[in-house]
């Protein structure tokens, strides 16, 4: 099954007041066209913001954009060149107004670093790149391969804050997954269950076909390995985020 972007911000905010709204916002703009294999993704953000500043939006909205841009690769020199080329077709005051949103969400990235550094000399595995399924996953994950051969071993890392969407790991037979955390403070929950923290050691046997999430707690990064477990016609079917309301009341 194709993994695709999920995305329930419309009718998480708008769902009772505009449902139509909702459904075009989710099921349309992101659903269909920001899975549209045409483009890659970081491309699709590229010409998102390019967009926005044109138009002179600089709210959150484009805030958002400009994080997402950073989460799917695109450098601080990126964006300030990509800035400062449409300055001289969108406007000098609206490069001023979107470079601050930028410095904003990059000067936090920038913060976050040496705090990543102390994490990383923390634990045993190595924390790797950006999740390249980042895009299924709230705030900023990262993937590093342990091992490709036999079963396949992952090391996780989450920031704090950051957890998946709520997901399904399929097979026809056997299947599903196992994760062991090496680091830092997390939580993993079944949906109808109450969440179970992890902690090192913490070991966790996922059976196929059952939705769950798991990510960071709060106030900790963690890191946990992902072991996929051989199965007959295995497949991951992502499914919407888990909610403020839902991870909020997590200690």
């Amino acid at each position: 099954m194709e993994e695709r972007i999920v995305q329930t911000a419309g009718r998480d905010a708008l769902g009772k007041f505009a449902p139509a709204f909702a459904h075009y916002n989710d099921d349309v703009l992101f659903g269909e066209n920001w899975n549209d294999p045409a483009i890659d993704v970081k491309t699709r953000s590229i010409i998102t913001v390019t967009a926005l500043m044109a138009q002179g939006i600089t709210d959150s909205s484009l805030k958002y954009h400009i994080m997402n841009a950073k989460n799917h690769g695109v450098t601080k020199e990126e964006m300030a060149g990509i800035i400062t080329h449409v300055a001289f077709y969108a406007g000098w005051p609206k490069a001023w107004a979107v470079f601050n949103l930028a410095k904003e969400v990059y000067s936090d990235a920038e913060a976050e670093a040496s705090e990543k550094d102390r994490y990383r000399n923390s634990i045993f595995f190595p924390i790797g790149e950006p999740n390249p399924y980042g895009r299924f996953f709230i705030g900023q994950s990262y993937l590093a391969p342990v091992s490709n051969d036999g079963i396949p071993v992952f090391n996780v890392t989450f920031e704090p804050g950051c957890r998946n969407n709520w997901h399904v790991h399929h097979a026809d037979q056997g299947g599903g997954q196992m994760l062991i955390c090496v680091g830092g403070r997390g939580w993993y929950q079944e949906w109808g269950r109450d969440a179970v923290e992890m902690k090192p050691g913490t070991v966790i046997n996922i059976p196929a076909g059952v939705k769950h999430w798991h990510g960071a707690a709060v106030d900790s990064w963690f890191s946990h390995l992902a072991l996929e477990i051989p199965g007959e016609n295995s497949s991951t079917e992502w499914l919407e985020s888990v909610t403020d309301e839902q991870y909020s009341g997590l200690r």
